[in-house]
């Protein structure tokens, strides 16, 4: 008797925008709605810590190929800092390394904010996922090893005191690019300060070029579950997907015929011919009939396909 094979979940593919609760880990968070959907693959576009809560984009399926479109993405995060203390990690998970009893005026925290726009030079969290010799930072400070990690250029849009709710907390809204950690600015303004400081409260509001109103809470997902009927239950989740081609809004678009669309789906090029063909070269997006069809580059008039999506 043959083995029988691990059983495949169904090819539904899109993003979910996902409002990950607070105390909840980006991989958990992932792990649930791909059984909640019945997905075959799921992955995420930027990893959200176990006590931030807020927007997680979750790929499905096909969407999966386009993760790297938003991890690109400028994101916006809303944050706490606490004043005198600074931690191992941080925020509030970890040990406390240092203290003082010195707490910033307003103006001084004002002041300091130019100096954190534009592109900055940043040193990632110890405990962090950034890989050292091919491990992971978290895993050698929780052995017990001295991090050193190199600073890396970040770049940061614009952030915002919004308040200072006691002498012990600041709250700040900070839009940002790849790579940046929203837990090394509290540490560094404490620094900076002379008070020091970690991350109490942390919530992103946006991933490009994902809304805040496009959230859905894993409460909502998961109360799904009451619905006997299973098609009926899937449905109302898939409702809920976004197509993968509305997420490469960076990217030139072409629309190409069902003949085209047939021969990239076979791993071929197309000639690109028209008045409406790209003149420019680089990466772009091709779509049929409204639908994703493949994402390559365009060169010497041709679209190359990279990555090809089934209908």
């Amino acid at each position: 008797m043959g083995r029988r094979g691990k059983k495949k979940g169904r090819p539904v593919s899109g993003w979910l925008v996902l409002d990950k609760p607070w105390d909840f880990g980006s991989t958990e968070a992932v792990s649930k709605i791909k059984w909640l959907f019945k997905a075959d693959k799921a992955g995420h576009a930027g990893t959200l810590d176990p006590l931030a809560s807020g927007m997680l984009p979750i790929a499905l399926g096909e969407a999966t190929k386009t993760v790297p479109y938003v991890m690109d993405g400028r994101k916006i995060y809303e944050f706490t800092v606490a004043w005198g203390q600074q931690r191992n990690t941080d925020d509030l998970e970890g040990e406390v390394t240092a203290e003082s009893d010195t707490r910033p005026e307003r103006a001084a925290i004002e002041a300091l904010l130019p100096d954190y726009t534009g592109v900055i030079e940043q040193v990632p969290p110890a405990f962090s996922a950034v890989k050292i010799a091919g491990e992971r930072a978290y895993d050698m400070a929780r052995g017990g090893e001295v991090v050193e990690i190199p600073a890396r250029e970040v770049e940061i849009h614009r952030i915002t005191l919004l308040g200072c709710p006691d002498a012990d907390h600041a709250v700040f809204e900070v839009e940002c690019g790849k790579g940046t950690y929203v837990r090394a600015l509290a540490r560094d303004f404490g620094r900076d300060l002379g008070c020091y400081g970690h991350i109490s409260a942390l919530r992103r509001s946006m991933v490009a070029p994902f809304a805040e109103s496009a959230m859905v809470p894993l409460s909502e997902l998961v109360a799904l579950e009451e619905i006997e009927d299973e098609a009926e239950r899937l449905a109302r989740l898939d409702a809920f997907l976004v197509p993968a081609g509305e997420v490469l809004v960076s990217l030139p678009r072409i629309d190409i015929s069902d003949d085209q669309a047939h021969r990239l789906k076979m791993g071929n090029s197309i000639i690109l011919r028209g008045r409406d063909a790209p003149v420019a070269t680089g990466d772009a997006c091709a779509f049929a009939r409204g639908a994703l069809v493949a994402i390559g580059e365009v060169a010497g008039g041709e679209f190359h396909p990279r990555r090809v999506f089934k209908s």
